[in-house]
């Protein structure tokens, strides 16, 4: 507001007629506000009536005129457009009225001393007397800046409220002049003056060379802001709106996508608009509820007229595969079923499966929900056959590395199982002969634990043959002091000794070490039938207390229920 009135302040130094027709319509605008109780009016037309007083068009009586006439009968509206009011010419008027300005303050001291007003009003009068205190610091009646007019060469018109004044509304409306030379002459007499517009000579008379000389000049203008215009950066983005927007209605006007594709190759797309396109298929076919094929057979028909067009949908599929986990399932069905369709026509090119790692750490939920639907969707439409040539081709074996992956068995077996799960275990007959063939071998952690094993048992044989052995020492010596004794009773009753043979010696040990041994095993049988009668005392045991423990829960939930139920 200040700007303008600081215009306002320069025409009305040359054109006094224009500065006062300006005020009085200020001054008519404010009374209609004023009996209509729009505020937001008001404190408009207000606010440059006390920016014209600052500059000096008009005279401080208005303004003064003005918060008598809000204060006088004070509401929160009234008292507000008047605070409002005096922040702009506060200063001014204390230094051109001192004492009206201490009255006006006086009365709103009375306002607040009264507190009849909300407490949000009372804050602001409050800070009102602050900025006075202040001595308006922050509120400077004119900007140094916009201070470009000296005092002696303004014009102030004294115009109060009260006095009748005309809009002039026919000045709004064109009226033919019949001294039109006449006074196109005096014109630009007054345009030299205030111009000092040295270049306008006695040639300037005719209307055909002024008409020259301004579409010249017009000529010069436009030329400016083109060589302007290529600097300009527009970040607000709204020719890209205009873009999308029109792309949108054109799809959704158009009956098939051979019409839709002829429209929308009218509007003659600049290289950097061509990706915005295909960005809008996407989205359009995504926001659809069921999959339409209308966008797949347009997006075909985009990549195939040009190479520019199936560049930006192999990158977006790269795009939209990365973020497919913040896709919803009916978005994520339509975008799989749509790229599916430029893979089955050869739109774009199927090194865009390379992207993919199919394997438990690189794969979410919502990138395994998108691989079934896509290759579900190839299966139905060329069939598993010509499917799993294509997967054989030797041309396009960096494509499918990823799905199908040999680098691991742990990742091939992951890739079996969810080809299979999916009802496409026939793409996997290569990945099963592969993975039959690797070599199988014993993880560490098995081979350790077996070498404990035979390292034990290897101990306990040990054990038992050395326990063997010296009970066959101790059995022989029993066996020598038995005959030692036998033969000496038999040397005393009779003077001939017999000496037993080697052969009968070794038959009677080994007869003894048999007995021994069946002994020990019937004892063994023995301990083991106890054993097993024990396991069974105990099982039956835990059986009677499982039918007693629940024959127990039966009486309980029954008396429960016959207590609820009474």
């Amino acid at each position: 507001t200040h700007v303008y009135a600081t215009l306002v302040a320069i025409c009305n130094t040359k054109f006094p007629k224009v500065g006062e027709l300006i005020l009085k319509r200020l001054i008519i605008q404010f009374r209609k506000s004023y009996r209509r109780n729009d505020k937001q009016v008001c404190i408009t037309s207000t606010r440059f009536i006390a920016h014209l007083v600052n500059q000096q068009v008009a005279h401080e009586v208005v303004s003064l005129e003005i918060l008598t006439l809000l204060l006088e009968n004070a509401t929160n509206d009234s008292v507000e457009v008047s605070i409002a009011f005096l922040k702009e010419c506060g200063s001014k008027l204390d230094e051109l009225s001192r004492r009206g300005f201490s009255a006006i303050f006086e009365r709103l001291r009375n306002i607040l001393h009264e507190g009849q007003l909300d407490k949000r009003v009372q804050y602001m009068i409050e800070v009102m007397f602050a900025i006075r205190k202040d001595k308006f610091k922050d509120h400077p009646s004119v900007i140094p800046e916009l201070d470009l007019i000296e005092e002696s060469e303004q014009f102030t018109h004294l115009i109060t409220l009260d006095e009748p004044a005309d809009n002039e509304d026919k000045l709004n409306v064109f009226q033919f002049d019949q001294n039109f030379e006449e006074n196109e002459e005096k014109y630009k007499a007054i345009r030299k003056e205030i111009l000092d517009d040295e270049t306008t000579d006695d040639d300037d008379d005719d209307d055909g060379d002024d008409e020259s000389g301004e579409d010249s000049d017009d000529e010069d203008e436009e030329a400016a802001e083109a060589t302007d215009s290529t600097a300009i950066i527009d970040n607000t983005e709204t020719t890209l709106r205009t873009l999308r927007r029109d792309i949108y209605l054109t799809i959704q006007s158009s009956l098939d996508f051979e019409e839709c594709a002829h429209k929308l190759l009218k509007l003659e797309l600049k290289p950097g608009q061509v990706v915005e396109l295909c960005h809008m298929i996407v989205d359009c076919a995504a926001q659809q509820r069921t999959y339409m094929k209308f966008y797949g057979l347009l997006a075909q028909r985009f990549c195939q007229l040009n190479n520019d067009y199936a560049e930006p949908f192999q990158e977006i599929f790269h795009s939209c595969y990365d973020t497919i986990h913040r896709f919803e399932t009916n978005k994520l069905r339509n975008v799989a079923k749509l790229f599916a369709h430029l893979l089955i026509t050869d739109a774009i090119s199927w090194n865009v499966l390379s992207h993919i790692k199919l394997n438990e750490e690189d794969t979410t939920s919502s990138s395994r929900v998108f691989i079934k639907i896509l290759f579900q969707e190839l299966s139905e439409s060329m069939g598993l056959v010509k499917l799993n040539e294509r997967i054989k081709d030797t041309t396009l074996q960096e494509a499918f590395d990823g799905l199908f992956p040999r680098d691991d068995p742990r990742n091939t077996r992951f890739a079996i199982n969810f080809f299979t799960s999916i009802g496409l275990g026939g793409l996997t007959d290569d990945l099963r002969d592969h993975l039959k063939a690797i070599p199988k071998t014993v993880m560490p952690f098995a081979s350790n634990e077996l070498n404990k094993k035979l390292k034990k048992s290897s101990i306990h044989e040990s054990d038992s043959s050395e326990s063997s052995s010296e009970s066959d020492e101790s059995e022989s010596s029993s066996s020598s002091s038995s005959s030692a004794s036998h033969s000496s009773s038999t040397s005393s009753e009779s003077p001939k000794t017999y000496k037993l043979s080697s052969k009968r010696t070794h038959r009677s040990r080994h007869s003894k070490t048999h007995s021994n041994s069946k002994k020990y095993r019937q004892r063994d049988h023995h301990k083991k039938d106890k054993h097993h009668k024990r396991q069974e005392k105990e099982a039956k045991s835990s059986s009677r207390k499982n039918v007693k423990d629940h024959k127990k829960l039966e009486r309980s939930t029954s008396s429960r229920r016959h207590h609820n139920n009474r």
